[in-house]
This record gives structure tokens, C-alpha cells and sequence, in this order.
């Protein structure tokens, strides 16, 4: 089951961060995948605003994991530079503490991934518009994305 959302404008897709920051619970577990320049760190910072964080989120390209305190904790990991790495940041800790985990480059650590989780991929239209694909994985994921999208 896969959920579409095409959006057209830098502003839509704060707002859909944004609602979907204020429907998460402890454990939820959101991946991005998209090219370079997609919008997968814009798309994480309004999330980020959604729970309450008000410190400045950037992409921790170079340190795996950044944490963040809010109505929710996030953790925030951009897992590029552990293609072909067999290391274990300690995964249970991070998917199944009391905090919202957001992936990017989620494919690179499939198999470490919680089976249950919201997938979304975001496909560049133009310089503006987006198409967001959201595949939850898992009963409550598919009741959140019809939550989000109703």
C-alpha cells in the first residue's frame, strides 16, 4: 500500500511535516529516501518544529546521529557513510527508546531497520514541487498516514 501526496510548494511540505509531527508517538520510526537536494532535511526540520524542538536541525551527515529534545525526543540519523559499514550503533536503543527516529539514506541499514515504520520517499518534480510516496509498514502506520492525508 503506498500513499501519494503530490505537493507544490516549500510551504506544503512544512504543513505536511508539520501535521505529521503532531499525530507520532515514542518509538515511531519514519525513513527518507530521495535524491540529493529532494528535501529530505527540509522535510526533517519542520518535522523537528512539529514536536516542539526549537533548536537548529541540520543533516548530521558527519556525526551519524544527532538528538533532539521536544514534546518528543527525535533522533535524527543520516546513515550515508555507513554503506558497506557492518557497524551496530545500537539500534534497539534508538528505534525502541521513547523517541521519534527519523532515517535518512534508510536503505543502507535495511536489515537494522524495525520491521514496523513509516517509509517515505520524496521524488523532485521541479524546484519546487514534490510527489511524496508514503509506505507504512505495519497496521498502526497505514492508520497514521490515513490520519494524516484525510
Amino acid at each position: 500500500m503506498v500513499f501519494e501526496k503530490n505537493i507544490k510548494s516549500l510551504e506544503e511540505t512544512i504543513q505536511l511535516a508539520t501535521d505529521l509531527a503532531k499525530l507520532l508517538e515514542a518509538q515511531h520510526t519514519i525513513t527518507l529516501e530521495g535524491d540529493l537536494g529532494a528535501g529530505k532535511t527540509t522535510f526533517t526540520q519542520a518535522l523537528a518544529k512539529g514536536l516542539g524542538i526549537t533548536r537548529t536541525v541540520n543533516s548530521p551527515t558527519f556525526t551519524i546521529m544527532k538528538q533532539y529534545e521536544g514534546r518528543l525526543p527525535l533522533n535524527h540519523l543520516d546513515v550515508y557513510r555507513l554503506a558497506d559499514s557492518e557497524e551496530d550503533l545500537g539500534w534497539d536503543e534508538i528505534f525502541y527508546g521513547d523517541a521519534v527516529t527519523v532515517v535518512e539514506w534508510a536503505h543502507l541499514i535495511e536489515e537494522d531497520l524495525p520491521k514496523e515504520r513509516l517509509a517515505i520517499e520524496i521524488v523532485r518534480v521541479d524546484e519546487h514541487a514534490r510527489k511524496f510516496l508514503l509506505k507504512p509498514m505495519g497496521a498502526r502506520y497505514v492508520q497514521l498516514c490515513e490520519e494524516l492525508l484525510k
